[in-house]
């Protein structure tokens, strides 16, 4: 966990591999719609404060926003994924190249250990914010025809994360990650993650998690944990059950 103070010029945190946008279609099940197979863009993509031109979600109850304008995914966490799925034909034609997770930006140099909430990075000249880690849904299992792989990816920790837009702009594939501003180092985003998958209801860890920048749903799922002393249920995310 890095808690050194940033210099005072941007840093070189990574490389934006690839963008990635895609509309959204009717899905597996009755009456569901989705956009998670999204396609590498070339050129310069606009983006907007509710994220990239010519990207939708299919669900925005769940899904999009300004506060998950944009979803970034570590390009190196696909290793261990074709590590661990080798038996599966359908997710190793997904894992061959970006775009499995139905990420916007597939990042190289960086994974969820080395991303802190509230980060604030330059891409292109566009300006983001780190706003939350991502929570995998039951989309998951059906597009990688692997039922329990939302609670895979939520166990791995290797879950990805969300950007809010501060400055609108534009990126392209090749763009370098800078790192502008990070001023909350000791809550990394894998940290997150692990604090919900475990359950933890730990009220010194809840009320200093409450303390940070979160959107409203993170706002609302741990200040529910600190009030009940009980984690939320999973079923309706994971497996799509109600």
């Amino acid at each position: 966990m890095n808690t050194t103070p940033l210099p005072s010029e941007p840093i070189a945190l990574a490389t934006l591999r690839a963008v990635l946008t895609g509309r959204a279609q009717p899905y597996t099940r009755p009456g569901s719609r989705s956009a998670i197979a999204k396609q590498a863009r070339s050129g310069p993509v606009a983006v907007g404060a509710e994220g990239l031109d010519g990207d939708e979600q299919g669900d925005l109850r769940v899904h999009g926003g300004p506060d998950k304008a944009v979803h970034c995914y570590a390009w190196p966490q696909y290793t261990p994924w074709r590590e661990e799925l080798a038996g599966h034909a359908a997710a190793q034609a997904l894992l061959a190249q970006p775009g499995a997770f139905g990420e916007n930006f597939s990042l190289d140099g960086v994974q969820e250990s080395q991303v802190c909430i509230a980060d604030q990075w330059r891409i292109g000249s566009a300006v983001f914010e780190v706003s939350q880690g991502r929570q995998p849904c039951w989309k998951l299992n059906d597009r990688f025809q692997v039922p329990d792989m939302a609670l895979r990816v939520q166990r791995s920790l290797r879950a990805g994360w969300y950007l809010r837009v501060l400055q609108p702009g534009t990126v392209q594939a090749g763009d370098t990650v800078w790192l502008l501003a990070r001023p909350q180092p000791a809550w990394p985003i894998a940290r997150l993650l692990e604090v919900i998958d475990r359950r933890d209801c730990t009220p010194a860890t809840l009320r200093e998690i409450l303390a940070l920048p979160l959107p409203p749903s993170w706002q609302r799922l741990f200040q529910r944990r600190l009030d009940s002393g009980q984690s939320e249920a999973w079923d309706a995310r994971l497996q799509g059950q109600h």
